[in-house]
């Protein structure tokens, strides 16, 4: 989504359904930031992975809400809402689907070699600079291999564009570093100096989002990467 002071804010959605073939539901069951900006500026864009790791990305635009209806009664009886003691859905987001393209699987083939670059590379283009911005605990997540990390950034139409960057891990606290072994024809379309949002979950619903600068693509070490200064940091790991 896109918060008022046009950055990109991300998020994990666990409640995302199709309605009909034009249209996406959202089921609210605790308020974040997300749900806000949606409402304030109806662009948005959404990637989705099965666990067999396929992916489909899209773009949608947000055109009410209800609290009542069809598709609040089906998320209210699924189990993971419907035995749930404390979190029920309370609210539906509609969506009108803007458009939507099926990728097949994410390409481990390149992914796990660009991780490999990116563990390789990112020690040499450290910032130097001893004050922290990630906590250990965010620090980690990034650098865990397991890790699923997407970056994100104002597309031209206004829309924010969702590319994953798996290989991406922390240089140190402040700049991520990543090989453009996978994704390198999207991650090389961002200007340097962009501002960009990069998400980190795990399987565990562990997350962090972090937003920051986009630094230049270039050889370091004979390894073709690029970074992200980073400058802002957000728990965004729901309530246990």
């Amino acid at each position: 989504s896109i918060n008022p002071e046009g950055q990109i804010h991300m998020t994990l959605i666990t409640s995302i359904m199709g309605c009909s073939p034009k249209q996406m539901t959202l089921g609210q069951f605790c308020m974040g930031r997300g749900k806000w900006h949606i409402q304030e500026n109806n662009n948005l864009s959404f990637l989705i992975m099965t666990l067999d790791r396929n992916l489909w990305r899209g773009k949608a635009k947000w055109t009410h809400k209800q609290f009542e209806g069809p598709e609040f009664e089906q998320y209210n009886e699924m189990p993971m809402f419907r035995y749930n003691s404390y979190f029920g859905v309370n609210t539906v987001h509609y969506l009108n689907l803007v458009e939507i393209e099926s990728e097949g699987a994410l390409p481990m083939g390149r992914i796990v070699p660009a991780a490999i670059l990116t563990k390789l590379m990112k020690n040499r283009i450290k910032t130097g600079e001893s004050k922290q911005i990630l906590k250990p605990f965010a620090e980690g997540l990034f650098n865990d291999i397991g890790s699923l990390k997407f970056l994100s950034y104002l597309g031209e139409d206004g829309f924010p564009v969702i590319i994953p960057v798996i290989q991406c891990q922390a240089s140190d606290s402040r700049r991520l570093s990543f090989s453009t072994a996978a994704y390198g024809d999207e991650i090389e379309i961002i200007k340097p100096g962009t501002s960009v949002a990069v998400f980190c979950c795990n399987l565990k619903m562990q997350s962090v989002l972090i937003r920051g600068t986009f630094g230049d693509i270039k050889r370091r070490s004979f390894i073709k990467s690029g970074f992200v200064d980073i400058n802002w940091v957000y728990n965004s790991m729901p309530p246990i």
